[in-house]
């Protein structure tokens, strides 16, 4: 059973349903001692750093998180939930993120000269491979996944990232430290190359 976690920001149906047509049971989950005894966790999100953190840390799932992490059990992080992992995030301010993954959290600078593209960065983009991962596998070097956001992660260690993706220069599109993986992109919305990941995940 792979439990999706609510804390009020995110698109829970979307992840939902994806994780039904990918042959995977799951259930939302709203409570820390829920998630410290789940099997499976995604942190899925669509919103902004500072709320969202702030909201995982006023209701006590901050904490759970970090403790499921330790666990070693098999954890997913969607868009801004992979985003709320690094130490630090820069969107509005600087805040402090949940500090599983080392690293931070910047803002597209390509609308700005010589790049001049838009922000955020919407649309279909193909994965690079670099550590690949379990996340990863059975998916075809330049698989095509749907991004939608206007932060990016920066891992302290670029050995944590599973895959990039090119906008205005490369940006990492997936983590994986341990049994911690992460998406930039959302497998949710990317048809069948994102159910090939939802499906690898249920698996683990």
């Amino acid at each position: 059973m792979i439990s999706i976690i609510d804390y009020g920001i995110g698109n829970l149906r979307s992840v939902h349903k994806a994780l039904e047509l990918a042959g995977a049971a799951a259930r939302i989950v709203r409570d820390p001692d829920q998630v410290r005894a789940s099997d499976k966790i995604i942190l899925p999100g669509v919103g902004a750093f500072p709320d969202a953190i702030a909201t995982l840390r006023e209701s006590g799932m901050a904490d759970a998180i970090i403790d499921f992490a330790a666990a070693g059990k098999p954890f997913l992080g969607i868009c801004l939930g992979m985003q709320l992992l690094v130490d630090e995030g820069f969107e509005d301010g600087h805040h402090a993120g949940l500090g599983i993954i080392a690293g931070k959290c910047v803002r597209f600078t390509v609308d700005e000269p010589p790049h001049r593209l838009k922000v955020p960065h919407m649309g279909w983009n193909a994965l690079e491979f670099a550590a690949g991962g379990p996340l990863l596998a059975h998916l075809p070097q330049g698989a095509y996944m749907y991004f939608v956001h206007s932060y990016h992660v920066v891992p302290a260690d670029t050995g944590a990232i599973a895959a990039r993706a090119d906008y205005g220069g490369k940006f990492a599109a997936a983590l994986w430290q341990g049994n911690v993986m992460a998406t930039q992109f959302h497998p949710e919305k990317s048809q069948a190359a994102g159910r090939v990941v939802l499906e690898n995940f249920a698996r683990l």
